[in-house]
């Protein structure tokens, strides 16, 4: 189904696996994108909300003995954090635009004429185009989470500095020797600050046919007091071709923050 890819990463501010082979400096984190939508409501009718006590208790249930040991800053209450769910799920809107499943090859697609944004729903995603030379272009998506909104706050990333974890699924498409990019900021209130970053530029092994599913990942520990938000931004390659544009797609983009072990 998927293999894992084997790329050239650089990285600051956080572990990595083995020594990165060497690249050019990290590309400069982007101008701060427009604030982050609120997150969506939930589908009303809601179900009854837990007491205070419950709401604990079942967030206990759901973290394991890593959430034991957690307080809550006044103004901030159980209840709240339950309805929020910061912890365990993804924080990007719109993971798969596309609806794409990694289950099964990316479904064969010719050359297209029609704009990225009409073939799926891209809300919250921030999109434009970087040409290159010999008929090549990246399309770029970029969106910038804002934790607090999400859920988190400010004690238990300063203080415990939970994982922040982030995946893609690309296809290995054949378009080029680097048909993907991943570029992840952590950044301070100030969302221009970075506290923490990662590059990666995968290359396959071109063998096989094309269609398959690669998967990315990186957790970022450790990284430091002041995390505010995380700047997630993946470039997928195109190729310039009689009939249109032929892309390659990505899906099950992922933020989430984790307890640490």
């Amino acid at each position: 189904m998927a293999e894992v890819a084997e790329g050239h990463t650089l990285s600051s501010g956080m572990e990595a696996d083995g020594s990165p082979p060497e690249l050019p400096s990290p590309p400069s984190p982007p101008s701060p994108l427009p604030s982050p939508a609120a997150p969506e409501p939930r589908a009303s009718p809601e179900p009854e909300q837990p007491s205070e006590a419950h709401a604990r208790q079942l967030l206990l249930e759901e973290w394991g003995p890593r959430g034991g040991s957690l307080q809550l800053p006044t103004g901030l209450s159980w209840r709240l954090i339950f309805l929020h769910r910061p912890l365990y799920r993804n924080l990007l809107r719109s993971p798969n635009p596309e609806g794409i499943n990694i289950y099964e090859p990316a479904p064969s697609t010719g050359p297209t004429q029609q704009p990225l944004e009409s073939l799926g729903n891209f809300s919250g995603w921030v999109i434009r185009t970087e040409k290159l030379q010999q008929h090549h272009s990246w399309t770029v998506k970029q969106q910038c989470v804002d934790l607090l909104a999400e859920g988190l706050w400010e004690e238990l990333l300063d203080n415990k500095q939970p994982d922040i974890t982030v995946m893609d699924w690309y296809e290995d498409s054949h378009l080029d020797s680097c048909v993907y990019e991943l570029h992840v900021w952590l950044l301070a209130a100030d969302r221009r600050t970075v506290i923490a970053q990662h590059h990666m530029a995968p290359r396959t092994s071109g063998r096989g046919p094309p269609g398959r599913w690669v998967q990315v990942s990186h957790v970022f520990r450790q990284y430091g007091p002041g995390v505010r938000f995380v700047h997630f931004m993946h470039k997928t390659k195109n190729r310039l071709e009689a009939g249109g544009l032929r892309r390659t797609r990505v899906t099950d983009s992922s933020v989430s923050v984790q307890l640490r072990e």
